[in-house]
């Protein structure tokens, strides 16, 4: 594999690593696991675990932008648009990144890149409908609120039903200092 192809691998694994866990829940160890590479290595590519970071975003708003001009291919309209972003839903890492990148705004280099990307995201699609920047950024705000809401959706969190509440009476004993007071007051343990 050439070099060229293995910073690929390593940035694809990044993608959808910090997509599941974001920027301050990923570690280079992971992206490096996710690549068959080692920690190292991703160092060597990407510096720093923020610079990684900004390439995974990159990579997503590149998506991005492309999914905005091949819509507009079609339809160079604000809804044609539209339906190109949400194009995107079926890549959902694309879609996670992003809004990681959102969430880690408040880091300055962080922060920078992510108002660089929408900022970018604005103009090509001013610039393929006509649109004015209020328009614009109202189609692209709904739509990232949109992939957005259509992200935590499937998420494992979400999709898990609910624990019944238990009464305390019925509920394991599987506390060792619940057992222990219980048998100090002489009631059974529950079963």
């Amino acid at each position: 594999m050439t070099a060229a192809e293995r910073r690929e691998q390593v940035l694809a694994a990044a993608v959808t690593a910090f997509g599941d866990g974001g920027y301050a829940g990923t570690s280079t160890h992971h992206v490096a696991r996710l690549a068959g590479v080692s920690q190292p290595y991703v160092v060597r590519l990407f510096t720093t675990k923020r610079e990684l970071f900004c390439a995974a975003l990159q990579r997503a708003s590149d998506r991005a932008e492309a999914a905005l001009r091949r819509a507009a291919e079609g339809e160079p309209t604000a809804a044609g648009l539209e339906k190109g972003f949400r194009s995107l839903l079926a890549d959902r890492a694309t879609i996670t990144v992003l809004l990681q990148g959102f969430a880690a705004g408040s880091d300055p280099v962080i922060g920078t890149r992510v108002r660089d990307c929408f900022g970018r995201l604005c103009a090509v699609a001013g610039e393929l409908t006509g649109a004015g920047p209020h328009q614009v950024g109202a189609l692209l705000g709904s739509s990232i609120l949109s992939a957005g809401l259509h992200a935590a959706a499937d998420t494992p969190w979400t999709t898990v039903p609910p624990a019944k509440p238990r009464h305390p009476s019925t509920a394991d004993d599987t506390d060792p200092a619940r057992t222990a007071r219980r048998s100090r007051q002489g009631t059974p343990p529950a079963t």
